[in-house]
């Protein structure tokens, strides 16, 4: 099929990957505009915009698609379908029902638990022991639409958002060619949501990623992981020098108790409000990520260290 992608960060990439592998044509990618990233703050493309233009696929990065001009323009691709994921921005019905078949998206979760932007976070965070992703048409409502094909992915206790991202990608890669298949031919059935058990998984603010050791374990345990690699639930370590702020960006609960906050022993086991955590990988402010092994024989954390 002649096909349009929209889509941004890495996730997508799998998806548009798979799209091509499988012989579609690529008519142009969308993705958000380039974006100052690193130490020199340099505009560089998204991942989507790179992996197009390497693939001589042609690139555009509307700062709206609200825009007339680029309404009309998506338009005059004269497409068969869409492909949406995770663009970045909410696309007006004009831009959605302008391709022959439609707009599909590959949504990181088990519709309808965790529509909006941050589904693999919010899943991790809230104790979700199995997600999914799924096709979907879009519609104008926040992911709304009715779903074509489902594939389940299991969260395990060691899962972080990145382990988990990975994982879903992969799924959606497969499960979104397998759907345009079932388009192209006619056969694709879609399924509406269910009403109840919406859920929304609204866009992290980076504020949240502060701990406070005075919550349960295993609610800390959760958003360790949720967060990791980003932004990084964070603690403040003490010092010789004042504290130094850590990321903690992997962990396992423990049936424990002490003090919130205080270390019950020399290998990074916090007491929290209800049991402790065991951090496994942190990351000192200015340094990369290390196992906890590592990072203790460079900087010791003797049991009864208060974290703040």
């Amino acid at each position: 099929m002649r096909l349009a992608f929209l889509g941004t960060p890495d996730f997508a990439v799998s998806a548009l990957a798979a799209i091509v592998a499988a012989g579609h044509e690529v008519a142009c990618a969308y993705s958000q505009p380039p974006a100052p990233r690193g130490r020199g703050h340099d505009l560089k493309p998204s991942p989507v915009h790179a992996f197009a233009e390497a693939h001589g696929i042609a690139v555009r990065t509307p700062v709206s698609m609200r825009d007339p001009a680029e309404i009309a323009a998506f338009a005059a691709l004269d497409l068969d379908a869409a492909v949406v994921v995770a663009f970045g921005q909410i696309l007006p019905a004009a831009v959605l029902e302008a391709p022959r078949l439609g707009s599909f998206n590959v949504h990181a979760s088990l519709l309808p638990r965790w529509r909006g932007a941050a589904p693999i976070q919010q899943a991790i965070m809230a104790g979700d022991t199995i997600t999914g992703v799924q096709v979907m048409r879009m519609t104008e409502g926040l992911d709304e639409g009715p779903v074509l094909a489902t594939a389940t992915v299991r969260i395990g206790p060691l899962d972080t958002a990145a382990t988990l991202h990975d994982r879903l990608a992969a799924a959606g890669a497969d499960l979104i060619v397998r759907a345009l298949a079932d388009i192209e031919a006619g056969r694709a059935v879609e399924t509406p949501q269910a009403e109840d058990g919406v859920t929304y998984a609204k866009k992290i603010n980076p504020k949240f990623a502060r701990l406070d050791w005075g919550k349960d374990g295993r609610v800390l345990d959760r958003k360790i992981r949720g967060l990791s690699p980003f932004p990084g639930a964070w603690f403040e370590l003490p010092t010789d020098k004042g504290p130094v702020r850590v990321k903690a960006l992997l962990s396992a609960f423990e049936d424990e108790a002490g003090p919130p906050g205080v270390t019950l022993d020399d290998r990074l086991l916090v007491a929290a409000g209800d049991g402790a955590v065991r951090l496994l990988r942190v990351q000192r402010e200015g340094k990369g990520p290390q196992d906890a092994e590592a990072f203790l024989r460079g900087t010791p954390v003797p049991a009864g260290t208060r974290l703040g």
